[in-house]
């Protein structure tokens, strides 16, 4: 463990690009892009000796084992069972049977997709620089990595938003030199101050939902490598009712009530990621003063601040638990978020 599949071949990728560019003026650049990619044969991890929950089922009726036998159930595929008619089981794994237990192929059957539109601006005066991006693109796949192991069984079922999925990201970053001396008299004091920053508007990553129990019966159990097993949990659709202030609704962000852990026998209806968690709404400034103390030396002072208006930002992969098996303590709330405002003072000397 891990053993890798036999028909593993080279994975490949395919990508194309279309932009446009056009200048305004002396100082603005405007550009317009589309870019794709289409993976393949990527490295996935598929269970090589999965349970067959229709055996499992029948042999989870007290009817149809010995008296004393026991039962099949949620991790017992490795069990041996004697059914009602004598005859000895060795477990419902196959084709490997129950001496290696759950063992991973790590093999090349994985796939991608990735489109998106980019969009940027530049402009550049004597005083101000602004650099303004923004994208819109969608990517999916089977696994996002090895940590995330594809139906054995159906490996299609798997594939799902990308883990790093982001619909919308717009990010703008500038350098202002602020105009101190038209409002008060030319000196060394008033002269070199500037304004910089970066401010970013984002979608948030999508919800990853798993269970960590086995009502799939597939006994693809996490291991080390997969930190997840397969069983996804049952989704009635319906309002998912996203929150767009966790803080006001006790950290609950989707409606938990659409989910379920999923029937006995299989994997789980819903799909691995669907929604996307909460966004970033983020300003991170810095006023700088330049003060120069003679023609070789100058000093330069920096006040920075880094999520400058303190938003509560629940942002990031691990920021919505996903686990199913948290139903009634978090599952569906945001769980995590990034730091507070941070501020720092810097200083640098030249000479």
């Amino acid at each position: 463990m891990p053993g890798y599949a036999t028909t593993n071949r080279i994975p490949y990728a395919e990508e194309y690009t279309l932009s446009i560019e056009r200048q305004f003026g002396t100082s603005t650049v405007v550009s317009a892009g589309y870019i794709g990619t289409q993976a393949h044969r990527l490295l996935v991890l598929d269970e090589a000796n999965p349970g067959d929950p229709a055996l499992c089922l029948r042999l989870s009726q007290p009817n149809q084992v010995a008296p004393g036998s026991a039962t099949c159930g949620p991790f017992g595929e490795n069990n041996v069972f004697t059914s009602a008619s004598g005859q000895i089981i060795n477990g419902t794994r196959a084709p490997l049977g129950p001496n290696f237990g759950s063992n991973a192929y790590q093999t090349t059957i994985g796939n991608s997709n990735y489109n998106a539109l980019q969009l940027s601006l530049r402009h550049n005066t004597k005083s101000l620089e602004v650099f303004a991006g923004y994208t819109y693109s969608k990517s999916l796949d089977n696994a996002s990595n090895l940590g995330e192991e594809v139906n054995p069984i159906n490996p299609s079922l798997s594939r799902a938003l990308s883990a790093f999925d982001m619909t919308h990201n717009f990010v703008v970053s500038y350098d202002y030199q602020l105009p101190v001396t038209k409002f008060l008299p030319a000196n060394r004091w008033t002269k070199g101050w500037s304004l910089s920053g970066i401010t970013r508007f984002g979608s948030g990553f999508p919800v990853t939902l798993y269970s960590l129990g086995d009502n799939s019966l597939l006994g693809a159990e996490p291991n080390g490598i997969n930190n997840f097993g397969i069983d996804l949990p049952d989704y009635t659709p319906g309002p998912l009712n996203l929150s767009n202030n966790p803080r006001k609704n006790s950290q609950q962000y989707f409606n938990a009530g659409l989910f379920s852990i999923n029937s006995l026998g299989t994997p789980g209806n819903a799909n691995r990621r669907f929604f996307h968690g909460p966004g970033m709404d983020n300003y991170d400034m810095a006023l700088a003063k330049t003060l120069p103390i003679t023609e070789s030396k100058t000093l330069l002072f920096r006040i920075e601040t880094f999520n400058t208006f303190n938003h509560a930002q629940f942002f990031g992969p691990n920021a919505v638990d996903g686990n199913i098996g948290d139903l009634a303590t978090t599952f569906g709330r945001a769980v995590s978020s990034l730091p507070g405002r941070v501020m720092q003072l810097t200083a640098k000397f030249t000479f």
